[in-house]
């Protein structure tokens, strides 16, 4: 578990890049190349929280896959509708000519006026899928930093990285997006009216199996629980739940391990999905239930599912938001 922090993480340049894709296409050289990137191995901590005293239950909790975050402040507005508290993300772009070189998570954070947390899950050696090139005005990436972000109106307390168990699947193979990393959660602890709570936001691995999902959950909890024993937990995001052949999320074998070990699963109708057709990802015949609350020591009264079209119409993203109340420690 990686706690160290920075004001500001710092990014390889593009000759440091250039030398990551020439590298040996091996765990080993992976690894080794990884551990000494010093934006691998640290938190961003940025932005301001709005009050300083512990939260009060009830509160919101939303989690959402942006999808890049192509729009910052229209996804700021729509976040900020849904009254959240405490906000998960994935998929969050810093220094990518896809999203205007902007730092997506840092711009989110500031209107929405929430202190923020931001952790690298990939450094991204290409500028990404053939549709995203349409959105791109640069032929380089200015930081080529791509992870998940955590933000919150009050403090964040004992901020925490944790690379999941995987096997390099984006930087071995022949992939359309060659990266260098692995995916990951970030979290912290905040204070609430009754006492601590530990929250991890995370992004599973899409291009794989359920049993590998499975074993990223384990690895999850077994750290959350070395870390912060007896705490009430929220692991909240894109758990990439049912994306394999047959499509189906309650095949997962990580739902039963949660429950194993007493968490609980949200994640609103069972029923619906939360992905949609985006700017970016254009099929619209496939749609999945991904992004899920899992809680622990927590009472949930209502989960919902909230749609990422903007009031014109147009997708923020290829999953729709999700938040659920928290109404006190069960």
């Amino acid at each position: 578990m990686i706690r160290s922090t920075v004001d500001r993480l710092p990014a390889p340049s593009l000759e440091e890049r250039a030398t990551i894709a020439g590298l040996e296409k091996s765990i080993a050289a992976h690894d080794a190349h990884m551990a000494d990137l010093a934006c691998m191995n640290a938190v961003e901590v940025g932005g301001r929280a709005e009050r300083a005293e512990p939260l009060p239950f009830p509160f919101t909790v939303a989690a959402w896959n942006l999808e890049r975050c192509l729009f910052p402040l229209q996804s700021a507005e729509h976040l900020g509708a849904t009254g959240a508290e405490i906000v998960l993300l994935s998929e969050m772009d810093d220094g990518m000519a896809r999203t205007r070189q902007r730092h997506t998570t840092a711009e989110v954070a500031d209107e929405l006026g929430m202190a923020y947390l931001y952790g690298v899950e990939f450094i991204e050696l290409g500028l990404g899928s053939e549709t995203e090139l349409e959105f791109c005005k640069d032929r380089f990436n200015r930081r080529g930093l791509h992870g998940n972000g955590l933000m919150s109106t009050v403090p964040l307390h004992e901020p925490f990285l944790l690379r999941l168990a995987g096997e390099r699947l984006w930087f071995m193979g022949e992939v359309d997006q060659p990266r260098l990393g692995e995916r990951m959660a970030i979290g912290a602890v905040i204070n609430t009216e009754s006492g601590p709570l530990v929250l991890a936001s995370t992004h599973f691995e899409s291009a794989t199996t359920a049993a590998y999902r499975e074993r990223q959950m384990v690895g999850l909890m077994d750290a959350l629980d070395a870390a912060f024993p007896g705490r009430p937990l929220i692991i909240g995001g894109d758990l990439n739940t049912g994306n394999h052949a047959d499509g189906d999320f309650e095949a997962e074998g990580l739902f039963a391990r949660a429950a194993e070990r007493g968490f609980t699963r949200h994640g609103g109708p069972l029923d619906t999905m939360t992905t949609r057709p985006s700017l970016i990802t254009r099929w619209p015949e496939r749609a999945m239930k991904l992004d899920w609350f899992l809680t622990r020591g927590l009472a949930v009264s209502e989960t919902r599912i909230v749609s990422s079209l903007c009031p014109s119409g147009r997708p923020l993203s290829d999953h729709d938001l999700i938040t659920c109340r928290i109404d006190g420690f069960a």
